[in-house]
């Protein structure tokens, strides 16, 4: 039961990365999402700049620990979601560029709203 949980937390994280980088595009079907996207934009800068752990890794950890594992025992989770949430040999140095890059990619999504509803 804990690492099904786990694996859930794992995926809703992922989910969240993925919302935090590319959410904005979904301005275009439901423009209400600004109100949503732009906190989480920031709390994902934040996490980027500061070398925070996001609380989402502490949830994984935990329902792990209560499920007495140490790791994911789904190849699918360790191969290929696990390595994309927390790459190998991640440091404060490359978080930076990911935050740099996370700024750059939400200023070309949000200069293409402000130029598509201009008119």
């Amino acid at each position: 039961m804990y690492e099904l949980l786990a694996n859930l937390t794992l995926v809703t994280h992922l989910i969240f990365i993925l919302f935090v980088i590319f959410g904005g595009m979904l301005f275009f079907f439901f423009s209400k999402i600004i109100y949503i996207h732009i906190p989480s934009l920031l709390w994902g800068i934040y996490i980027e700049f500061t070398n925070s752990v996001c609380p989402l890794t502490y949830l994984e950890n935990w329902f792990l620990y209560k499920g007495e594992l140490s790791t994911y025992s789904n190849d699918f989770i360790n191969n290929y979601i696990f390595p994309i949430i927390y790459p190998e040999g991640l440091t404060a140095e490359i978080q930076i560029y990911l935050g740099v890059s996370l700024i750059v990619v939400n200023i070309l999504i949000y200069l293409s709203i402000h130029k598509n509803f201009k008119k």
